[in-house]
């Protein structure tokens, strides 16, 4: 391969095959600061809110190439008129120098004459020569990433000095294709952004739909009877799995063999690298087989009281899984989901090296519920709908992610 080959892109926009040129930061007319400000640093009486003072922000605020204002601190007007070098204008890039290192923002119409803290530095420019909005997608790709991080010193507290940030080799291409290419992931970040946001409006809406069909204000048509206390083991039937002996996995068994290390969150994980095992028994099989709607309860380690919807005719259960199954299976789910639930779950556990519950504790678990099946079933199969398209949402959001990074690598240098 030529020394001209390896400086083009494996992608391309149409009309341009020039080799791009790599070029160290400090050899740009880039400008550089940082939040630094000495003895001029706010004190905490010169401290303000949202809507009397202006973002003071840290390496927190930044996330995925966005400046983020949520949780920001915020300096009263007169002090950040004093701190006049940490004024951020359209198309700078913020990074952090100072603890999350390789984090960065691109500073768009909305974040402009905002400040930043001590964690953070500044890369201006010039525009005649590099785009802010392409040099901050090269510093978000694994090569730029591998750039930054690998600049960094000290050891207790890592730091990213500017000396050190200089000497980072950026590529230098024709502006009219840096701007194409800025502009494709400025659509694509639009689009993320979008997507995230329409993921927390859902995990608000459901918050709010909880709230509100939990303490009965609002009713599904038909239902008025009060609720009444009730136990889980009341409203599904709790049980566990088999202590299934190791020297009886193979590699090529018929059956996911799944354990509470596979449950960490609403998805369980598929099984793939875990173990397997070979059941001959028709009764164990009937048994412990997870075929139909199961709801899964880690009964020890590091996530006790984490569940899991899932169901898999090629899976058996193991041992110290706790296993729900209930003709309003999604309406237990619900409770079984909520903060709740997992915080008595953790109170409840017993154990030293390894934690542990039992499936009486699961079963004993009283909480007010509708007296009919069918009331349960309704909320239960609203909630289900909407965690169902939160889950899609947050599909979407990852494919999303991975079409980005997967650009990223293929068109830069």
């Amino acid at each position: 391969m030529s020394k001209d080959a390896k400086n083009v892109p494996a992608l391309r926009f149409r009309g341009y095959s020039d080799a791009w040129e790599k070029r160290k930061l400090g050899e740009t007319n880039s400008y550089f600061t940082d939040g630094n400000y000495g003895e001029s640093y706010p004190k905490e009486s010169e401290l303000s809110d949202k809507e009397n003072g202006v973002p003071f922000l840290r390496g927190s605020n930044l996330r995925n190439g966005e400046l983020i204002e949520d949780n920001a601190n915020y300096i009263t007007k007169e002090k950040h008129a004093e701190l006049t070098s940490g004024h951020l204008v359209e198309d700078d890039i913020v990074l952090a120098v100072r603890g999350s290192l390789g984090a960065l923002g691109y500073v768009k119409d909305e974040n402009i004459d905002w400040n930043i803290n001590s964690q953070l530095a500044v890369i201006r420019t010039d525009k005649s020569e590099l785009s802010g909005k392409f040099l901050v997608q090269f510093l978000l790709s694994w090569r730029g990433q591998k750039e930054l991080l690998s600049r960094n010193t000290g050891t207790a507290l890592k730091q990213l000095p500017i000396k050190q940030l200089k000497d980072v080799p950026v590529p230098i291409v024709n502006l009219d294709e840096q701007k194409e290419i800025g502009a494709l992931f400025s659509s694509i970040d639009n689009l993320i952004a979008a997507t995230q946001r329409r993921i927390d409006a859902l995990e608000q809406a459901k918050k709010a739909l909880l709230q509100r069909l939990f303490d009965q204000s609002w009713r599904f048509k038909g239902y008025s009877d009060p609720w009444e206390k009730r136990k889980l083991g009341e409203l599904a039937k709790v049980r566990t799995g088999r202590a299934f002996k190791s020297s009886s996995f193979s590699p090529n068994g018929k059956y996911y063999v799944v354990t509470n290390k596979d449950i960490g969150g609403p998805q369980i994980s598929t099984h793939m690298d875990g173990d397997r095992i070979d059941i001959t028994n028709p009764v164990d099989i009937a048994k412990y087989s997870l075929s139909g709607r199961n709801l899964l309860v880690t009964m020890d380690g590091v996530n006790i009281g984490k569940t899991a919807m899932y169901s898999n005719e090629d899976a058996v259960l193991a041992q110290r899984v706790g296993r729900l199954t209930s003709s309003s299976l999604d309406f237990v789910h619900q409770i079984t989901s909520q903060k709740n639930f997992l915080t008595r779950m953790n109170e409840l556990s017993v154990g030293n090296a390894i934690k542990h519950i039992s499936l009486k504790q699961i079963s004993d678990y009283a909480v007010n519920v509708p007296q009919q099946t069918s009331e349960r079933q309704l909320i239960g199969q609203t909630l289900s709908l909407l965690d169902n398209l939160i889950a899609a949402t947050q599909s979407r959001l990852s494919s999303l992610e991975l079409l980005k990074k997967s650009l990223l690598q293929d068109l830069f240098i």
